[in-house]
């Protein structure tokens, strides 16, 4: 075990040395940012590969778990955003719903087993996809009237509501913001192997089960992402001065 830790240590310190020589060598902007990620992505895996060991059976504790994942989730998606009180309201309450209504329908259906490991599996998944779709969305959604701004205030000058003047760009920011998990789902076993499914595999399972889980977990992304992301389109798309730049 040592050597394979070690090992392990090894490859990943020759992988983030050669990103960022990479970023230094073309003079890219924050070069050091994807190795501090890595070195934050390694520490905090090992606390909660400590934790988890310990509370993945007890329902009481994975519930805080996925509490904490949200909580710093939503935290990271609004940071994304801009921070402000409605924007924090806008990403807890569709984010919230997005998780809470693909969750109940995969363990109410019977679709995977209602049960403390799968909720915490599922959950992590959904959560951190609901983040990143979240994030997407808003900002886009920024962009898209920033670049249109003289074709929001035509419509506006024309009698149209601030939700009209941009309703074509909050469906187009939806869109956008969908582009990375719907490339991930339409590739799956065929450019890539999800985590979910290798894990399962490595733990034992057999590749046909492997595969019903994960196409259960790339459909739950898929829908949580989907009202996500409309929920976020939608509460900002009542655009009446032109939006700051995103950060």
């Amino acid at each position: 075990m040592t050597t394979v830790l070690l090992d392990s240590l090894i490859g990943v310190g020759v992988l983030i040395v050669l990103t960022t020589a990479v970023l230094w060598f073309y003079g890219a902007p924050k070069r050091w940012a994807p190795a501090l990620a890595v070195l934050r992505g390694m520490l905090q895996l090992a606390v909660v590969s400590v934790i988890l060991a310990g509370v993945i059976t007890s329902g009481y504790w994975v519930a805080v778990a996925l509490l904490v994942m949200f909580g710093v989730a939503s935290f990271t998606a609004i940071r994304r955003i801009g921070w402000s009180r409605d924007h924090a309201f806008m990403i807890l309450t569709a984010m919230a719903t997005g998780i809470a209504v693909t969750l109940t329908v995969v363990f109410v259906t019977g679709t995977i087993e209602f049960s403390a490991r799968y909720v915490l599996a599922i959950g992590g998944i959904v959560i951190g996809n609901s983040m990143t779709i979240a994030t997407l969305a808003g900002r886009r959604f920024v962009e898209l009237v920033r670049d249109r701004w003289d074709q929001v205030e035509a419509w506006m000058s024309l009698g149209a509501t601030p939700r009209q003047s941009t309703h074509d760009l909050a469906r187009d920011a939806v869109y956008a913001a969908l582009i990375p998990s719907t490339d991930q789902t339409k590739t799956t076993g065929l450019v890539t192997l999800p985590g979910a499914f290798v894990g399962a595999i490595f733990g034992g399972v057999s590749p046909l089960e492997a595969g019903r889980f994960q196409i259960v977990v790339l459909a739950s992304i898929m829908a949580a992402g989907a009202i996500t992301a409309v929920i976020v389109a939608t509460w900002m798309s009542p655009v009446r001065v032109k939006p700051e730049p995103v950060k």
